[in-house]
């Protein structure tokens, strides 16, 4: 059973359709990795083309086994729109322990619809580095 901590550094977007008909969009992600959700800032008037430059770190497990990024145009007054969304697996990070930033296909649907560029970090937590005695939880030797 693998844990530790997954660090996302959400880089940029390219390509993105522009949900808003009147002006540029003002996109944000949503990370998701099982349970645990963080949002990004909103790139406010970068429209197709958004950089954020963001880390986000996940305490994981090896359950774990995709990170879903959606990417939402930030809308005052009415409710965010959805542009897309990206399915990272882990896999392969867990073994490799990192990724430098990556393309990915952000898609609606099956309709691909831009793409995101991400990298991925994974550091093993060793379970002596919590803090605990070598020994706790098991039978200590009588002598």
């Amino acid at each position: 059973m693998v844990h530790g901590t997954l660090e996302v550094l959400l880089v940029g977007a390219k390509g993105l359709e522009n949900t808003d008909f009147l002006c540029n969009m003002d996109p944000y992600a949503l990370l998701k990795c099982r349970s645990q959700e963080q949002r990004s800032s909103i790139a406010s008037g970068k429209g197709s083309n958004p950089e954020w430059n963001e880390s986000f770190v996940f305490t994981v497990s090896d359950q774990a086994t995709e990170l879903v990024i959606k990417l939402m145009d930030s809308d005052s007054g009415t409710s965010d729109d959805f542009v897309g969304e990206a399915t990272i697996p882990l896999e392969a990070v867990y073994t490799e322990g990192s990724f430098p930033p990556t393309v990915y296909n952000v898609v609606k649907g099956e309709h691909y619809c831009g793409e995101i560029k991400v990298g991925l970090t994974f550091t093993p937590e060793d379970g002596r580095q919590r803090g605990l005695p070598e020994d706790f939880g098991g039978w200590k030797q009588s002598h």
